[in-house]
């Protein structure tokens, strides 16, 4: 499958800002990128670790962080599944 690649345009002042190097600067935006397309629902967890360059396993428990759910349901609908399952 072909690879695309996005480039995004930021000068040194936003990594001294940061207090970040170059790499941790654009590892962070990878993730992301990848948690918000995935918070969203429009990609899977799997493909959201994919963009992020992490396994799974991991991009779903950094999840956390950011105060993202793991589950791509609301509260509301797991509770009423739970119930129905009763």
């Amino acid at each position: 499958m072909k690879e695309n690649i996005i480039k995004i345009k930021y000068t040194d002042d936003v990594l001294l800002s940061l207090k970040e190097s170059k790499e941790e600067f654009e590892e962070e935006a990878r993730y992301l990128l990848a948690l918000k397309l995935y918070e969203l629902g429009k990609i899977s967890s799997g493909k959201a670790a994919k963009i992020a360059g992490l396994n799974r396993v991991v991009f779903l428990l950094r999840l956390g962080r950011y105060k993202v759910s793991p589950f791509q349901m609301e509260l509301e609908e797991i509770i009423e599944e739970a119930i129905s399952d009763q």
